[in-house]
C-alpha cells in the first residue's frame, strides 16, 4: 500500500508541477495592454456604447457604492448605461437603486418579479442577465457584481481593447478587497491562484475560464450563440458557459484585458461556511462544462491534495513533508508574477502557513462538488 501511494503521489506531483510550470509560462507571455497615452483620445463618435448589467440579490449594503464607482467612470455618460436587475431581494436593494435613478438618467432598475415567479426558474443570474441584454441599448454588454468596486478607467480600457483587437468576448481581472483577518488573507492567496490560472489559460486558449464580476461581450454575439440556451438549467456558470459557447462558435475571438487599471475589486466571504459554499458552487460548473480540460485539472488537483491526507493517516510523515515542500515550491513559483501584477507580494509571506487549510478545503470541495443542493445568498440552489 505504501509503495502504491508513493507512486500515485510521485506521478500526481510531476503532473501538478508540470501544470503549474505551464501556467507560469503562459502567464509570463501576457503583456500589459497598451492603452493610448491619452485615455480619452478616441473621438466621441468612435466610442463603444456599453450597457453595464448587474444582477443583484440582497445587496443593500453594497449596491450604492458599486453604482457610484461606475457612474464615476472617465467615460461619457452618453455612451454607457447601468441596468440593475433585482433578483427577488428581501432587503432594500431595489429601493436604493430606485432612489439613485432619480438623479441619473442612465441608471435603470428592472425587477425579476415582473418576468418570473419565485422558484419558477433555476438559473436566476442567467435569467437576470438575459433580461438585461434584452433591454440594453449598448452594443456591448459589461457584467459585474453588486458588491464590486470599479476602477475609474474600466470602460475606457474595454473600449480601447475592443477597438484594437476586435474580440467578441473579453475577460478581465478580479481581486478580493484586502481586509484584516485570517480568512481574508487565505482567500486572497487562493484567489490569486485562481485569477492567475484564468489569465494564463485564456491567453493560451486552453480553458474557458473567467469571472462574471469583470467581463464584456458583444450583444450581437450573445444573440448569435443563443445566450444561455442549453445551459440555463444549471444554476451557476453564467460566465464560463457563455465564454465557452463563444469560443467554439465565433472563431475563438476571446480576449483578456491584462491591465492593473482594469482590476475589479469584490467582497470576500465573511465566514468559512460561506467560503466553502462559494467554492462548491464554482467547482460544480466543471461537471457540466464541455471544456473537459477544466474537469481533468480539477481531478488532478483533488488527487494530489487527497494524497496528503492519506500520507497523514498512514503516518508517513517523511513523504508528507517532502511532498509539501514540492507543492509549496511550485505554487510559489507560479504565484510570484501573479502577486506582482496584483501588487500583493506581501501576501506570499503567509503562504506556507495556510498550506494545511488549502489542502483541507480542496479535499472538502472535491468531496462535495456533486452535492445536489447548496445555499447561496439565502436561497437553496439545486
Amino acid at each position: 500500500m505504501h509503495t502504491l501511494l508513493d507512486w500515485i503521489l510521485a506521478i500526481s506531483t510531476i503532473l501538478y508541477a508540470s501544470l503549474l510550470m505551464a501556467y507560469r509560462y503562459w502567464f509570463g507571455n501576457l503583456h500589459y495592454f497598451k492603452a493610448a497615452a491619452a485615455l480619452n483620445s478616441n473621438l466621441p463618435s468612435e466610442r463603444t456604447r456599453f450597457s453595464v448589467v448587474i444582477a443583484a440579490r440582497n445587496e443593500a449594503e453594497n449596491i450604492k457604492i458599486c453604482i457610484e464607482t461606475i457612474l464615476a467612470q472617465n467615460y461619457s455618460t452618453d455612451f454607457f448605461e447601468i441596468i440593475v436587475i433585482d433578483d427577488f431581494s428581501e432587503d432594500l436593494t431595489a429601493a436604493i437603486v430606485k432612489k439613485m435613478q432619480e438623479q441619473h438618467t442612465n441608471l435603470h432598475l428592472l425587477n425579476m418579479a415582473d418576468y418570473f415567479k419565485p422558484n419558477e426558474i433555476i438559473s436566476y443570474k442567467k435569467k437576470a442577465i438575459e433580461i438585461g441584454v434584452q433591454h440594453a441599448k449598448g452594443n456591448w454588454i459589461v457584467t459585474t457584481d453588486a458588491d464590486c468596486i470599479i476602477p475609474p478607467n474600466w470602460l475606457l480600457l474595454f473600449d480601447q481593447y475592443i477597438h484594437q483587437y476586435q474580440p467578441v468576448f473579453v475577460a478581465a481581472p478580479v481581486m478580493f478587497i484586502k481586509e484584516r483577518g485570517l480568512l481574508n488573507q487565505f482567500q486572497l492567496l487562493d484567489f490569486l491562484a485562481l485569477q492567475g490560472i484564468t489569465a494564463a489559460a485564456v491567453a493560451a486558449g486552453k480553458h474557458s475560464m473567467c469571472n462574471g464580476a469583470n467581463l464584456a461581450f458583444e450583444k450581437s454575439a450573445f444573440i448569435a450563440v443563443g445566450g444561455y440556451q442549453g445551459v440555463d438549467q444549471i444554476a451557476s456558470g453564467d460566465d464560463m458557459f457563455l465564454m465557452h459557447k463563444m469560443k467554439l462558435t465565433l472563431s475563438n475571438r476571446i480576449g483578456y484585458l491584462f491591465h492593473p487599471d482594469a482590476i475589479v475589486l469584490t467582497q470576500a466571504m465573511q465566514n468559512w461556511k460561506g467560503f466553502l459554499m462559494q467554492r462548491i458552487r464554482w467547482s460544480t460548473k466543471a461537471l457540466f462544462c464541455d471544456d473537459r480540460s477544466i474537469f481533468w485539472v480539477l481531478v488532478l488537483v483533488f488527487v494530489f491534495n487527497f494524497s496528503f491526507l492519506l500520507l497523514l493517516l498512514m503516518g508517513h510523515f517523511g513523504s508528507l513533508l517532502i511532498a509539501l515542500a514540492f507543492k509549496t515550491f511550485f505554487e510559489l513559483f507560479f504565484l510570484e508574477p501573479v502577486a506582482k501584477f496584483y501588487n500583493l507580494q506581501s501576501q506570499l509571506s503567509y503562504f506556507l502557513l495556510y498550506q494545511p487549510v488549502h489542502i483541507t478545503y480542496t479535499i472538502l470541495a472535491g468531496l462535495f462538488w456533486q452535492v445536489k443542493t447548496y445555499t447561496w445568498k439565502g436561497r437553496r440552489v439545486k
